[in-house]
């Protein structure tokens, strides 16, 4: 039972016994041919207004001299949305539910972040470490507490993501598999349950895009 119940995630799977798996990261380049067209549509309007919203809510975290790198953030949205998104689709695997996927993203971001500010702002990454206001007594644990915290800021993130993916997944497919066993009233109830659950997977595939985005921004305003 375990076996089948978390043979969704399991990335050596794949068609005729080849691994692609992983292939299902890059679908959402599927959608990018639309927003080309020379006649925009309702879908491509749609992503150009969140990606705008996005860039505004960005550059305000970032400030101005920065506004540029939003970018970066709004491209990182896209990927995991598009990702988090497709995997609701039946036979399609869910590469943000792993943390070799999560990993790759938050690991080399926070790197980039922490070299660029150790070496272009030392002074200003040093005065992190001390809130304003700790009382001498507590300075040299208020420095190995926020050393500890900003250490493990991209373990954080690759978890969260991955984690809530792979809750609501396995809950479905807990749920699903209970499906032959009931009646025929319980079999509508379950249907319901299963709607709900799936519209709740879909907010939590933006909410959680959402959230690893703007606390990238976060980490990269910190480091200015």
């Amino acid at each position: 039972m375990m076996t089948s119940l978390f043979s969704i995630f399991e990335p050596s799977s794949g068609l005729m016994s080849l691994p692609l798996n992983w292939m299902s990261t890059f679908l959402g380049f599927l959608f990018v041919p639309y927003l080309f067209w020379a006649c925009p549509s309702r879908w491509s309007l749609l992503w150009s207004k969140v990606n705008f919203t996005l860039h505004n809510e960005f550059m305000i975290i970032l400030g101005p001299t920065q506004k540029m790198n939003t970018i970066i953030f709004v491209s990182l949205f896209s990927l995991i949305v598009f990702n988090n998104s497709l995997g609701l689709l039946p036979y399609v695997f869910t590469s943000s539910s792993h943390l070799a996927m999560t990993l790759a993203l938050s690991l080399p971001l926070w790197l980039t972040f922490m070299v660029f500010g150790w070496v272009n702002h030392t002074q200003h990454m040093f005065a992190h470490l001390m809130p304003q206001g700790t009382p001498a007594v507590l300075m040299p644990f208020m420095v190995l507490i926020e050393t500890i915290s900003n250490v493990i800021r991209p373990a954080t993130l690759a978890v969260r993501l991955a984690a809530n993916m792979m809750a609501g997944h396995l809950l479905l497919t807990l749920l699903g598999s209970t499906g032959p066993s009931l009646g025929s009233f319980m079999i509508f109830i379950l249907i319901f349950a299963q709607i709900m659950l799936l519209l709740l997977e879909s907010a939590v595939a933006v909410i959680q895009s959402y959230v690893f985005a703007v606390l990238s921004t976060l980490f990269s305003s910190e480091t200015n």
